[in-house]
């Protein structure tokens, strides 16, 4: 199994794919990548020699991917809190933050349905 930046990224799929494991990178950063080191996408990554994972993991080393990216994310939550913005109190509630309807779905971010019990009716005499 081939290493990039600590992570372990599957042999048996494409190189294009693969190389999506990291966190960070998408189909568009992985296809230039390959396209920048003249590397054949279609290639599985088990066949990768030790000098194009070096010079991918040369390549990686300019991008903000992996611990550096998940940490600059919460950095850029926890100050959307910290200044009391409207999106930071939606992410600090758990809700959705970009304007989607809550009286409906957004069911993962409220988690369980909760049922309200409903009126009594009143006896008939």
């Amino acid at each position: 199994m081939v290493r990039l930046l600590g992570v372990d990224i599957p042999d048996n799929k494409r190189l294009e794919i693969s190389l999506r494991y990291l966190y960070g990178i998408g189909p568009t950063l992985a296809r230039k990548i390959i396209e920048a080191l003249h590397l054949n996408p279609d290639m599985r990554a088990h066949q990768l020699s030790p000098d194009d994972v070096a010079r991918i993991t040369t390549l990686l080393q300019s991008y903000t991917i992996e611990g550096d990216l998940r940490r600059e994310v919460q950095n850029n939550i926890k100050r959307l809190i910290h200044i009391h913005s409207y999106r930071g109190s939606r992410h600090k509630s758990g809700l959705p933050v970009r304007g989607q309807r809550t009286r409906t779905n957004a069911r993962t971010r409220k988690g369980p349905r909760k049922t309200v019990a409903g009126k009594k009716k009143a006896p008939q005499q």
